[in-house]
């Protein structure tokens, strides 16, 4: 795929934040400046990004820099005569779909947990009805003290929701709890608490990811070359539409994502376990990961020395979760395939009894492991095909949970 193709595809993924207005205040921490780019990242997704500054934030980055990235003129007096919210701290308070404070000082979570409205981003926050989002940033000693906790404790009891500091290296040259979240974290809170009152709200999802590792000894496995880049995609894009969700992920290189229950698992033993005990309160369970079919009859306790010009393995069959895990729920599958794709597919969602499954060319360069899209088939149990388009991974999840969506509200009016 030519580099213009990808990016063209990767700009009209389904951008979640399109129509939303978010409050970002800011105050006055030396992280002060990562909100340069959680401002950027959410102005890119498609939000209205309304910047609250605290008069102790200016100190440390210019209000220009954040009109400059929002489009928006920053607030940062409550009666500055200029902005169209002068006076008018209901009105921001109103229009927010979600107020986030990054990062979020002692000073201000002490105001907020009192109830104190002394500059514009307090009162937005005792003014709203929309959830807040706190990410405290400050020395590891203030945010372990005992008043911090408390006046945390009292915000999470009163329904905010907090993105927890980072451990790592302080401003103050130390190593300690106190650093601001991740950004990734932070969007992924923000998606998570606006996808609340999205179609899959209320629903729980198990998600399937990566490729299972079969060990032959200590430091070599049977594997696939599976990337687990479609489980995350289905798994965050179902956070995004209100689900709570499980992912039961092997081995993968990406970041764990925010607001989702992980359960890391080597082996297809230990996969099917996990899904065993997570999916008997699951509405649905989309097995996006690819299982080892076989596995060593044993693993050698030590390392094997490469001595013997051959080795020889002996392999058993792995579980088959899709078939033996059972009960109430939705059972979405995956069929990566080389030839035959639609046959192979309907072979495999009559066998293992499944509502939909989702089939690929994996020899395909667009459509195969590592890459960042996919060109899928996607097969009801009534036989209904749907030939996909190439598609981001993210517009495949979503598609899939177009269709997961429509059966659970079907299933819930039966």
């Amino acid at each position: 795929m030519k580099p213009s193709q990808l990016k063209r595809l990767l700009s009209e993924e389904k951008i979640m934040l399109t129509n939303k207005t978010i409050v970002l205040g800011i105050t006055g921490s030396i992280a002060a400046y990562k909100a340069a780019d959680i401002a950027s990242k959410l102005t890119q997704a498609g939000a209205r990004v309304e910047v609250v500054m605290t008069e102790s934030a200016t100190k440390f980055i210019a209000p220009l820099t954040l009109s400059s990235i929002t489009g928006r003129p920053v607030i940062t007096d409550m009666f500055e005569p200029t902005s169209e919210y002068s006076l008018g701290h209901i009105a921001l308070a109103e229009v927010a779909d979600v107020v986030v404070i990054a990062p979020a000082t002692a000073n201000t979570m002490a105001k907020i947990a009192a109830g104190i409205a002394d500059n514009m981003l307090t009162c937005v926050v005792l003014a709203t009805k929309a959830p807040v989002i706190l990410a405290p940033s400050m020395n590891d000693n203030m945010f372990q003290n005992s008043v911090t906790q408390d006046n945390l404790a009292k915000s999470k009891a009163r329904g905010f929701n907090i993105v927890e500091p980072a451990y790592g290296r302080l401003a103050s040259g130390k190593t300690g709890r106190g650093r601001l979240a991740e950004i990734e974290i932070i969007i992924g809170t923000i998606k998570q608490v606006l996808g609340r009152k999205e179609d899959l709200a209320g629903k729980h999802i198990v998600v399937t990811a990566g490729g299972t590792q079969e060990p032959i000894d200590p430091v070599r496995h049977i594997g696939n070359r599976s990337s687990g880049k479609m489980g995350y995609a289905v798994a965050e894009a179902a956070r995004d539409r209100g689900a709570a969700v499980t992912l039961i992920t092997a081995p993968a290189s990406l970041s764990e994502p925010a607001g989702i229950a992980v359960v890391p698992v080597q082996t297809a033993r230990q996969m099917k376990d996990a899904v065993a005990r997570a999916a008997a309160k699951a509405d649905a369970l989309i097995m996006a990961a690819a299982v080892a079919d076989y596995q060593p009859k044993s693993a050698v306790k030590s390392k094997i020395k490469k001595e013997a010009p051959t080795l020889t393995l002996e392999l058993v069959r792995t579980p088959d979760i899709l078939t033996e895990v059972t009960g109430n729920f939705l059972k979405v599958g995956f069929a990566a395939e080389s030839e035959d794709i639609v046959a192979n597919a309907r072979r495999k969602l009559e066998k293992k009894n499944l509502d939909l499954i989702v089939a690929n060319d994996i020899t395909s360069a667009e459509s195969g492991f590592g890459v960042d899209t996919n060109k899928v088939t996607i097969i009801d149990r009534n036989g209904k095909v749907e030939n996909l388009p190439l598609l981001t991974k993210r517009e495949v999840a979503d598609k899939i949970l177009d269709k997961v969506a429509g059966l659970l509200a079907k299933k819930a009016r039966r």
